[in-house]
């Protein structure tokens, strides 16, 4: 598999070092703007990648890419993906895969109509420390409970208080807690249990707007679940699931997913499947499978996970009075 990168941040240093240990894909080309050309060159140089661009049209017009990777800022998800389906291609991208429902429903609808693999790069579905929970949990008997918190102040909060706003902290970038940290709580969740009946999110509100952390509540036929993010302060992070039998509980935040913690009747014990560091590998092995054995089946039932997480995303947003630009143009 063929991969073409667009971006230059953190996120793709780590994407293509996840690639870099996967010898059945490699990357093509990467695309950046002219403005961060310096980056790509760097990028090219130490990751052997054959092709720098900074004009988007040329590079989804390159034969040699099947399927481009979005890692650049939120608020541009929807336009880069929506062009490259347009050009053809396959499109892995970036949490969260856009800024509102409206505009994934658009996305979805033309990747099945011109049969195209359209993936959220989310590494919580793909971690086998998740799959052990999921293939596990009805050990747990009746669920009455789950509780997940990823709670990390962020490098960029302190540059927020003294007025600086870095996209992280922007509406105008569809950035804040929900959409950057606790959107990988709400993954897990709805990847075991699917969309919850009511949504309630309970937000600290900057004063831009913009949410620094808050509590999503989800509310299920038989159990609740409470979701915590925070950029604004920190705590231990984890994912526990409970039940009248016992408990599993994810040790660390569900983007790394590092182990479980299992209590089946007061027996304890600890299971990690996890083979790499780098918690990014997965996913792209994931991908690449689907791609290579045209497994639609697969990635439309991850796409159609995704519609549930970006519609509850919505609706939290709007019990929380929180106004992304995108809003204007696209519901």
């Amino acid at each position: 598999m063929k991969i073409g990168i667009v971006g230059s941040g953190n996120i793709v240093r780590t994407c293509l070092d996840a690639i870099a240990q996967i010898p059945s894909i490699s990357c093509e080309a990467v695309v950046v703007r002219e403005s961060s050309r310096a980056k790509g060159e760097s990028l090219v140089q130490e990751f052997g990648i054959n092709k720098l661009y900074t004009d988007y049209a040329a590079f989804l017009s390159d034969p040699t890419i099947d399927i481009v990777y979005i890692g650049i800022t939120n608020n541009l998800h929807y336009e880069y993906t929506l062009a490259a389906l347009n050009a053809n291609k396959h499109v892995i991208c970036e949490k969260p895969f856009t800024s509102n429902y409206a505009e994934l429903l658009t996305l979805s609808s033309l990747a099945r109509k011109n049969n195209l693999f359209l993936f959220e790069a989310i590494t919580t579905l793909y971690s086998p420390n998740v799959q052990f929970i999921q293939e596990n949990i009805g050990k747990l008997g009746d669920i009455k409970l789950v509780q997940c918190n990823y709670s990390q102040y962020s490098s960029r909060y302190s540059q927020y208080l003294a007025g600086t706003v870095l996209p992280a902290f922007d509406p105008a970038m569809s950035g804040g807690a929900l959409y950057d940290i606790n959107i990988y709580n709400l993954h897990f969740t709805c990847a075991l249990f699917g969309a919850p009946l009511s949504v309630a999110y309970h937000a600290n509100i900057g004063f831009n707007g913009i949410d620094t952390s808050g509590v999503l509540l989800l509310t299920y036929a038989n159990f609740i679940a409470v979701c915590c993010g925070a950029k604004d302060s920190q705590s231990p992070s984890y994912a526990t699931v409970q039940g009248t039998k016992g408990y599993l509980k994810l040790t660390s935040a569900p983007n790394t997913a590092r182990s479980v913690e299992c209590c089946f009747d007061n027996e304890l014990s600890i299971v990690d499947n996890n083979k790499y560091e780098n918690h990014m590998v997965y996913e792209f092995m994931n991908f690449e499978a689907m791609f290579m054995q045209n497994d639609y089946t697969h990635c439309y039932k991850n796409l159609d996970h995704s519609l549930i997480v970006l519609n509850v995303l919505n609706e939290a947003r709007k019990q929380a009075g929180i106004h992304f630009l995108s809003d204007s143009h696209s519901l």
